[in-house]
């Protein structure tokens, strides 16, 4: 599980992107990969959520996960589709528990230090920090870090490409997820273009940062 977990810290930024059509998938992990960002959190907000993770995985040159999973059995759906990691906007008790036993690694959503309390009591090290921005960005992170300093995070929600490397930065910030690298409208339009020029521009800043 530490793997997938340190295979996202060495890209430092996670695409989070919502699937209205599977016949995108094949387009959008071509600019991903194209963009020198091979990596996806494929939210499960629509139909096609499960039908893009299986492709995106099929294709063996990304990393892929499933976001906003919510239950089990939206779980084992990600995970049947070949997800490598899935995310969770909150901490749910059953369904840490359930990712757990299938050794699928599982980043929780947290906003307070109960959750974080919570997620270590599963023996979890890494948490998503949600909605980031909302909740006070970087100065909340840093006050958190203090009682949980082995704990990393994974801040997603609002963060905008000039925030990126404020949250970078910070040692105990694993990555950034950011769903501007791939509006839900450019998919819509089959607009790879568009993704693919925003994932450049991402990779160049994460080269400076």
């Amino acid at each position: 599980m530490h793997d997938v977990l340190e295979h996202l810290g060495r890209l430092r930024l996670v695409p989070m992107v919502v699937m209205d059509s599977a016949a995108h998938a094949d387009g959008f992990g071509d600019a991903l990969v194209a963009g020198g960002l091979p990596v996806a959190e494929v939210t499960f907000r629509t139909d096609a959520a499960e039908e893009s993770i299986r492709r995106l995985a099929k294709r063996g040159d990304m990393l892929v996960g499933a976001g906003t999973v919510l239950t089990k059995e939206q779980a084992d759906r990600a995970i049947g589709a070949g997800a490598a990691f899935l995310v969770a906007p909150g901490t749910n008790p059953p369904v840490l528990d359930h990712c757990l036993l299938r050794s699928v690694p599982i980043v929780p959503g947290v906003a307070t230090p109960t959750d974080i309390d919570l997620a270590m009591s599963f023996g979890l090290d890494a948490v998503k920090f949600f909605p980031a921005e909302n909740l006070g960005g970087t100065s909340t992170l840093k006050a958190l870090s203090g009682p949980y300093a082995d704990m990393m995070f994974l801040p997603t929600g609002g963060i905008k490409p000039e925030k990126l490397p404020d949250y970078l930065k910070l040692p105990y910030v694993l990555a950034c997820g950011g769903s501007w690298l791939a509006p839900r409208d450019a998919l819509a339009k089959g607009d790879f273009t568009t993704i693919r020029q925003r994932i450049g521009e991402a990779v160049k800043l994460l080269a400076k940062t």
